[in-house]
């Protein structure tokens, strides 16, 4: 990948509902990007959904699957929606890092619980006997870790999100 940040790509990360996917199409088209959801990636190489990979073989299958996907991309000019267990592989981050503005979107568990609803049916890599509080305690601090923008979500619509997101990297790339 491009270590030159200024030309390459924007990754996403945050919790299940923070509005990766959804944010991450209107960024890709304001900036003129490509788009890459990674856990379609998954899906494609898989041929399975990403519960039925947690289901089937256990979370540690589908974060060792996300790493394997997330290593093999190759990619320049993208908005990049990783899943939200993305942050557990170090290598995967520092490979997406390399060539990218990482930004976390920032929301509170509230928000989370509100949007996801039922998450026994979203895929969501966590220990069995982790609940989501523990689960949300544990990635916020791998998502501040990584990112090189948090952006805040709350109160804001994804429209308003996307126009934090571009303010964001605007003053970032000012940086570089």
């Amino acid at each position: 990948m491009s270590t030159d940040k200024t030309s390459s790509n924007v990754v996403l990360i945050g919790m299940p509902g923070s509005g990766k996917s959804t944010v991450g199409v209107l960024l890709a088209k304001r900036l003129g990007l490509g788009f890459i959801d990674t856990d379609l990636l998954i899906q494609q190489e898989t041929g399975r959904t990403l519960q039925e990979i947690v289901d089937g073989d256990g979370y540690r299958a589908l974060r060792d699957i996300e790493e394997r996907v997330l290593l093999k991309l190759d990619v320049q000019q993208q908005v990049i929606s990783t899943g939200g267990s993305a942050v557990y592989s170090e290598p995967a981050m520092q490979h997406l890092k390399a060539g990218a503005f990482v930004v976390f979107l920032d929301i509170p568990l509230q928000v989370v619980l509100e949007r996801i609803g039922d998450y026994s049916a979203r895929g969501i890599s966590r220990r069995p006997d982790q609940s989501l509080e523990e689960l949300f305690a544990e990635r916020f601090e791998l998502y501040s870790r990584f990112a090189d923008i948090t952006v805040d979500c709350v109160g804001r619509n994804q429209e308003e999100v996307c126009d934090a997101v571009l303010a964001a990297l605007a003053k970032a790339r000012e940086g570089h």
